[in-house]
């Protein structure tokens, strides 16, 4: 051990002389490269400047979880040209096809009732939010009104009830009495926020005497009574004129081929072909009344109802188009009747939400065929069934709807909630207007989706997520894509120009 250690001397001696010299030849490098710069004096390089990105997509979302319902997004979402291989949703505004007329809901008599019980000041916060143009209104651009009682009315009645037994035929009896406190007042004050929305007219039944049945509920219209009925529509489009309300149009019934509501009526798709030929479209003409003839107003499962009518030459020229309920059959029965009839103008006019539904549930099965589904088979509209109710789903007729619930359920004189129902038709109306025209966007895989053109020039995507899980995509558009995600469920509105 002693001889190891004294060879091992002279070694780190060396080691040591070794380091020395390094440490010093680089103390050396070092100084020359600091007195180099100093003599040439060359500025440091520039930093890379920041890439800045800029907002090109306004985007609204609601999740099923409700955590976010109907909320501007605050990130930046932009056009670029890098591309990437998630899915895409690709816009071509150069394809086009019909011209949308609007969204909104059926202003019920019900729902009249216990919007006009809200305090003034309350009722005018809520009706400006519905229908105003504000950033934090909904702007909904289309109503459905009932020619008399609908079941959600507290009674059944119409505009020319007579005792039992007794007749007028000369109508001297018609009055809009009846509606004047109610639908009427609440709709002149909403067209006082918005003078140019779209109002559609439909009966749930004739008067009563002119019924094969005496009743309100079931039974047809008699043939002898068909001349009349057809004044009586004529005189309410012109009493609700005198009132400064124009019906743009009018189907001759609510659902019918359903007997069982109250009220209601049958009206076969014989009845109706001769009831529009023969009556209802020459009472209109001879009137110079510009309200169009919109046939069926039924389910999807009997596209063949209103094919037959337009099948009809002389019914054909007076009726505009067809209306359409999806509580059985299938979206794509608008598209039947469009490739059957493509000069003819396709109506979605009710859908309701149940009290038993959940918020996830209805939001995703309504943007996917109410809103998206009706606009990519054609509709000019998209309206879910009842605007506003009480907290007990009323009023209604007995035997009418107890389980239909509002967009807006009124718990007091001063307090109302916004419903699912609500922000299914907010995620169109309040970013689509009158006169938008839908434009091509394919589905790709969950994403179920419509895109429109604005007046203003501006494109509008709705995007509902129907998959399981978070899904991430482009919005492609002009050879340029947008990268976002929606969580499974939620639906996102996406506005550029």
């Amino acid at each position: 051990m002693k001889d190891s250690k004294k060879n091992m001397i002279p070694i780190l001696k060396n080691s040591i002389v070794i380091t020395t010299l390094f440490i010093a030849s680089l103390f050396q490098i070092n100084c020359s490269s600091s007195t180099s710069e100093e003599v040439t004096n060359n500025p440091p390089e520039s930093p890379t400047p920041p890439i800045t990105i800029t907002n090109d997509i306004d985007f609204w979302l609601t999740k099923g979880d409700q955590s976010v319902t109907l909320n501007k997004q605050a990130g930046v979402l932009g056009f670029s040209t890098t591309y990437n291989t998630l899915p895409n949703i690709e816009i071509n505004e150069t394809q086009t096809y019909q011209t949308v007329d609007g969204f909104g809901y059926t202003l019920t008599g019900g729902s009249a009732e216990v919007i006009n019980s809200l305090s003034a000041s309350k009722k005018q916060v809520l009706l400006q939010e519905l229908f105003g143009i504000s950033e934090t209104s909904i702007s909904i651009n289309y109503l459905r009104i009932s020619v008399g009682a609908s079941d959600l009315n507290s009674t059944p009645f119409t505009y020319n009830d007579v005792n039992s037994g007794e007749t007028d035929l000369d109508l001297s009896e018609f009055s809009l009495a009846p509606d004047q406190e109610n639908v009427i007042a609440l709709l002149k004050e909403i067209l006082s926020i918005n003078p140019e929305i779209k109002i559609l007219a439909t009966p749930w039944s004739a008067p009563v005497w002119m019924k094969d049945n005496d009743s309100f509920i079931g039974g047809s219209l008699q043939v002898q009574y068909y001349e009349v009925y057809a004044q009586y529509l004529v005189k309410y489009i012109k009493a609700m004129k005198a009132e400064g309300i124009v019906i743009d149009a009018l189907t001759p019934q609510n659902e019918p081929l359903h007997d069982g509501n109250n009220p209601s009526m049958v009206m076969t798709v014989v009845q109706q072909t001769n009831f529009i030929k023969n009556n209802l479209g020459p009472a209109l003409q001879a009137e110079n009344l510009a309200t169009k003839i919109i046939a069926y107003d039924h389910n999807c499962d009997n596209p063949q109802y209103p094919i037959t009518i337009l099948n009809d030459e002389v019914a054909n020229t007076f009726v505009d188009g067809s209306a359409f309920h999806l509580y059985a059959g299938d979206i794509s029965a608008l598209s039947t009747v469009h490739n059957a009839f493509p000069d003819k103008n396709l109506y979605f006019t009710e859908q309701y939400t149940p009290s038993t539904g959940s918020f996830s549930g209805d939001l995703r099965w309504h943007l996917k065929n109410v809103i998206i589904g009706s606009m990519r088979n054609w509709s000019k509209n998209a309206l879910e069934w009842n605007l506003a109710n009480d907290t007990s789903f009323g009023p209604h007729t007995p035997g009418g709807c107890t389980t239909c619930k509002g967009a807006i359920t009124i718990n007091s004189n001063d307090s109302f909630t916004r419903n699912v129902g609500y922000y299914i038709i907010a995620h169109a109306s309040k970013f689509v207007p009158t006169g938008a025209v839908r434009i091509n966007s394919n589905i790709n895989g969950s994403l179920h989706n419509v895109a429109f053109k604005r007046p203003d020039g501006k494109k509008v995507l709705i995007v509902l997520n129907d998959s399981a899980i978070n899904t991430s995509f482009n919005i492609k558009y002009n050879d340029k894509w947008a990268t976002t995600s929606l969580d499974a469920g939620a639906v996102g509105t996406f506005i550029w120009e």
